[in-house]
Order: structure tokens, then sequence, then C-alpha cells
């Protein structure tokens, strides 16, 4: 038997609900809710992890916060350990279980924000802090299992130099073994909600051991989380401005259902690489 989908779900997502959508909302049984959850309901959502013993801060409603609030929103995190949360918003409901996907990641971008604004003031932004707030919003993490380093980096470095077609359909069979895309920006799954040709991530490479394959899904995300912060440490903390490339998310295998070769012809989304544009700082990965 089918099972019903609660109104308020049902007529948010789209027809078909993309992988990477379908795997969170799945994972924390939001077709189960009978009202879109708040504050209190997302606190209860998380998953029990020992994450380098990290959790993530409380969410709390935007209402709760005081009139005359002057604080920016990484410092209220930061120094309350409180997350603003909007009622309704998928935007802050993605955000939340991101939080809870990646805790030990999101508290270190916290903090790095922190570092910026402590030296610098809020504003103007740093470059630092556009990026990590690009990563943040849109970032996807390929994660590869360490005994396949040296198909993963043809892969990525295919992907950096935007060779759509050989990375996407020549590598089809690859992704999901040799590369293992796992969406982080909150905002990408925000708009996976309405998807649209265009729709364009950032992803960051890491590596992971050899089991990371074989484990259970809390399993894999620990060690995910743990990788993360690490490849970001050994990137110099964001600080390098061409660490991030672009990646067409309904490009990514298994992520989009009309993946034929004409799809990847179209130019305008899956654009060649301009000439004189740096390379990564990212690869190789070893």
């Amino acid at each position: 038997m089918k099972k019903v989908v609660p109104s308020w779900l049902s007529q948010a997502l789209p027809d078909p609900v993309l992988k990477p959508l379908d795997d969170i909302l799945s994972r924390y049984r939001i077709d189960e809710l009978a009202r879109f959850p708040r504050a209190k309901v997302l606190n209860g959502m998380a998953r029990v992890t020992s994450t380098a013993g990290c959790t993530g801060p409380e969410f709390i409603d935007q209402g709760q916060i005081a009139a005359d609030e002057e604080r920016y929103y990484e410092q209220i995190i930061y120094e309350s350990g409180v997350i603003p949360t909007r009622e309704d918003s998928w935007h802050d409901l993605f955000n939340a279980l991101i939080w809870h996907e990646f805790p030990l990641t999101k508290r270190y971008l916290n903090t790095l924000h922190m570092q910026d604004i402590r030296e610098y003031g809020v504003h103007p932004r740093t470059s630092r802090r556009h990026r990590l707030t690009h990563f943040d919003e849109c970032g996807v993490v390929l994660a590869v299992p360490r005994q396949h380093l040296d198909r993963a980096n043809r892969l990525l470095q295919a992907l950096a130099d935007h060779q759509w077609e050989w990375a996407f359909l020549e590598c089809r069979k690859w992704w999901g073994e040799v590369v293992i895309p796992v969406m982080f920006g909150h905002a990408n799954l925000e708009m996976l909600l309405e998807p649209f040709i265009g729709l364009t991530g950032k992803w960051l490479a890491v590596t992971v051991g050899e089991e990371f394959v074989c484990l259970g899904s809390m399993q894999q995300q620990q060690m995910l989380d743990v990788a993360l912060k690490e490849r970001i440490q050994a990137l110099e903390d964001f600080q390098p401005p061409h660490i991030l490339k672009p990646l067409p998310l309904l490009g990514v295998p298994h992520w989009y259902p009309q993946q034929q070769r004409e799809f990847y012809a179209n130019s305008d989304y899956f654009r060649p690489l301009r000439p004189g544009r740096p390379a990564t700082s990212q690869l190789p990965l070893d």
C-alpha cells in the first residue's frame, strides 16, 4: 500500500522527488509529520551521533529573538548556542537537517565566520566568509573511498576541467562507488523543491576509509563529518581563493531522470571551462 503523504508536504514536493531531497526527507521521516516542523520538533530530530562528541546548537523560533537584537546570525549561534528558525521555512528546515547530519563541520564553519568577524567586523564580508557561505548554502561533498583514489582523481580532474560528458556519462558507473555525492548545501535542497536547468552547486572532495561503503548510514555520516572538517582544515580553512568548482546538480548521475546524451550537450548549463580560469587547489586527493 502506498504511504499517504500529508497535504502540507505533498503540495510542496515535485514529481518526481529527486534523490538528494528524497534521501534526507526519508531519513528524518518528514512524511510522518502532521504539519510543518517547528523548532521544538527539529530539536527532537537530532540523530543519535557521537561525531567527535559534537551536537548542534538548539533551534528556537525566530519570534523568541528579542526585537532589539543587533547581533549577526552567526554571532547568535556562536555566542548563545541557538539557531533562530523561521516558521514554515523550507530553507531553515533543511539547514536544521544539515546541522543534524554534519554537526562537527557546521560548528567549525561557524567558528571560522567568527574569526573573521572578530578581526574585520561584520560588514563588509571578507572573501573567506563569502566562500564559507557559498559552500554552506550550495556545497556538495564528493566522498572518495581510499581504495578508489586513482580513478577518483581522474574523475575529479574532469569535473574541474568541465569535461562534463566524460565525467557524467562515460564514468556513470563510478558514481556511488568511486565518488559518492552527498548534499551539504541547504539552499540547494530547498531549490530541489522546484528543480530547474541551471541549478548548480559547489563541490568539495574528501577521502574516507575503505570501509565507508559497507557502513550503515549513521556511521557513514559520522565518518563523513569528521573527514569534511579535516579536509577544510587541510585546505587552509577556505583562505585560498580558488578551491570550489561548479557542479551542475541535475547532471549528477542518478539525481535527475532525463540524463540522455542530448541533455549533457546543453552548453548553457554544462558550460565549457573559460580560458584562463585558475585550477582548483583541491587536487589531487591523496
